[in-house]
This record gives structure tokens, sequence and C-alpha cells, in this order.
């Protein structure tokens, strides 16, 4: 026993080592090959400008989004708007998406708030018992498609895109329709459902506590959906700081080709749109790309949505946003909003980590099909010259 616990030991130790020596290769190649190119210290003056004004520029921006569009999510909460929208959305809940219609509430809790909303209603047992079990799982992909969505739309209204972002809207629906059904279709099977209480109907409402006269309920609202904007506002800074300053230094050249690197912010080594380039055609054809640096926002959603806004106004000082372009950022945005980086966490907690694996494939495809869809709307909208 002791021998065989020392070579399983031994083994551990070795695999440590090897992935050290791994990561310190791949590390050394790629900042050596940036390095190289920008000369060392310029990229080291590049990393911290940009993570600077990403800062001061990009994050207190969202975060000054998040603050007011959290205050009003909870308002709509507190004051039955979001009930209201619930009954309204009810009787399309199953032909649409195949979900009961409370999974409605699900939908709005996290478009006014992010992914992990859709946890404390799924772990809740007055909600829980309107679904069979694959539904429940499913409601990982259909909540995830509109994590953020809020934020994502009043950023790009904010950039005087309104019009666009709703189209976006349209394509992220679609994108949720994809991924929530190919889910069910792909669980179906492999799941045997643990219901244990019979289902109710669906015409009760699932209900929000509220306490106080209305001024202290309206002053209560908006404080602690401020304080929620400010702690996501916050959680955002290492996605933002951290994704994007590393996208940008590989979609970007020099500020200016005549005098080189100097080591400004949002300077870099154009490997990115240089690997994108070979599928331009591709891009263009699905989502409307004409630069292929544009490739960078959905790659970027993937991880984290708040990220990926930040590249908008950098595209936009560039001279590379279009509304149509708006558009197809929203609905992949919106649609993927990160899921990478949550989807794990969602179903482990849903109790159905194996099925990880299936969730991210459904949402990859539906993702894309978010951004193809919101392309050829938008053209269809511009060429009936209703935009």
């Amino acid at each position: 026993m002791n021998a065989f616990f020392k070579l399983k030991q031994t083994s551990f130790v070795n695999q440590r080592r090897y992935e050290a020596f791994v990561f310190l290769l791949l590390f050394s190649l790629f900042f050596g090959y940036l390095g190289h190119h920008m000369g060392i210290a310029n990229l080291l003056n590049t990393i911290m400008n940009t993570a600077w004004d990403l800062l001061m520029n990009t994050v207190f921006f969202i975060m000054g989004i998040t603050v007011l569009s959290g205050a009003l999510g909870r308002l709509m909460i507190e004051f039955g708007v979001v009930r209201l929208l619930e009954f309204l959305l009810k009787p399309f809940m199953r032909p649409i998406f195949n979900l009961p219609g409370v999974a409605a509430l699900a939908g709005l809790m996290t478009f006014f708030s992010d992914n992990p909303a859709i946890i404390s209603l799924a772990n809740d047992k007055n909600f829980k018992k309107y679904f069979h079990e694959y539904e429940l799982v499913s409601l990982a992909n259909f909540g995830t498609a509109f994590g953020m969505g809020l934020i994502v739309l009043t950023f790009m209204a904010g950039l005087g895109f309104f019009g666009p972002a709703l189209v976006g809207l349209f394509g992220a629906i679609v994108g949720a329709v994809i991924s929530t059904r190919l889910m069910q279709r792909l669980i179906r099977n492999k799941i045997t459902s643990t219901d244990t209480e019979e289902r109710r109907g669906e015409d009760n409402d699932i209900r929000f506590k509220s306490e106080g006269n209305t001024f202290l309920r309206f002053l209560n609202a908006l404080l602690d959906g401020g304080k929620s904007g400010v702690d996501l506002g916050l959680a955002i800074i290492p996605g933002v700081l951290i994704i994007s300053t590393m996208v940008m230094i590989v979609t970007f050249g020099p500020k200016e080709a005549a005098l080189g690197y100097q080591g400004l912010a949002y300077e870099g080594v154009p490997i990115l749109p240089k690997l994108a380039g070979y599928a331009s055609g591709v891009f263009e054809f699905l989502f409307g790309f004409t630069s292929p640096e544009l490739i960078a926002f959905p790659i970027t959603a993937l991880g984290a949505v708040g990220a990926a806004l930040s590249l908008v106004k950098a595209f936009l000082a560039e001279g590379l946003i279009t509304g149509n372009v708006i558009a197809v950022f929203t609905a992949m945005g919106m649609t993927w909003s990160g899921y990478l980086s949550t989807h794990t966490a969602m179903l482990d907690t849903l109790g159905h980590r194996s099925l990880t694996s299936k969730a991210l494939l459904a949402h990859t495809i539906g993702g894309i099909f978010a951004g193809i869809v919101a392309n050829y709307a938008y053209k269809l909208v511009i060429y009936a010259g209703i935009l």
C-alpha cells in the first residue's frame, strides 16, 4: 500500500513538473513573440496603459450602467412589472422554448442581472415543481442566453445604436430557442426524472416578498438594486482588465505605423486578425464582419461579455463599427454572455455537471445562429426602410 501511495505521489509530482514546463514554454513563446515585435519596454508599458485606460474609461462606464440598470431591475421586481411580464410571456414559453410558463421569470431575472440568477430560482422547491428534470437542466442554457441583457442593450443604446441593439435582441431570442431546445434534445433520454412532488398547474404565480410602505419599498429597491449593480461592476473588473488587455494586444497594431511602437494603450501585434483573415469570407457571409478584427468580440464574449463590451469603444475609435456589427455583437454577446466561465458552476449546482459538454455544445451553436439571424435580420430591416 505504501509503495502504491509513493508511486502515485511521484506520478503526481512529475505531472505537475510537466505542466510547469509546458506553461513556462508557452508563456515564454507568447510574450517573447510580442516582445520581439514591440520591444519589452513597449510591451510592458502597453499592458499597463491598456489596463489603466480600460479601468478608467470602460469599467466605470459599465459600472455606471450596471448601477442604474440594477436599480431599474429591482424596481420592476418590487412593483410588479416583472410579474406582469411573466404573465404576458407565459403563453409563449411552451410552444417556443418547450418550458413551463414560470420559466419566463428565469429569463427576466437573468436579463435584469446575470447568469447566476437562474441558480437561486432553480433551487427553489416552489419553482422546481413546475419542471421535468430535463427542462430544469436546460434552464442553464435558457437563462444564460439573456444574461446581462439589459446592460448590453443599455451600453449599445448609450453609443447611439438603440435600433440595431433591438435587432440584436431578436437574434438573441432565436439563439436562446435553439440552445434551449437542442439542450433538451441532447439530454432528454439521459436524465431520469427525480421529481418527488406532484407537478402543479401553471396558473400560480411565483411571488416576491414586499415589506414596508410604498416610499420605503421604492427607496430600498433603488438602493439594493444599485448596490447589486456595484457588485456586478466590481465583478467584471478582472475579466475586462485581463481578458480584454490580452485580446487587444493580439488584435491591434501600432497607433502610428510611421512611428512604430510607443508603448501606448491598445497597441499590439495583430495576430488574431491575421488568423481570422484566413476565414474572412466565412465571417463576412455569416456575420457581416468586413474587418477580421471584429471577431475579437464574440471570442471575448465566450468568457465574459463585460470584457467584450470594452472592445466596442476601441472598434468605434478605429471606425470599424456599423449598425449591422452592433446587431450581431448584441445578439452574440447576450446569448453567450460568458457561458464558458459560468456553465460548469451552474450545472454543478443543478447536480448535473456530467452534462456540461452538451450544454456548451448547444450554447455554442445557439450563439452562432443568434449572430447569423441578427446579421440578416438587420439587412432585412434596412432594406425595408424600418431603420
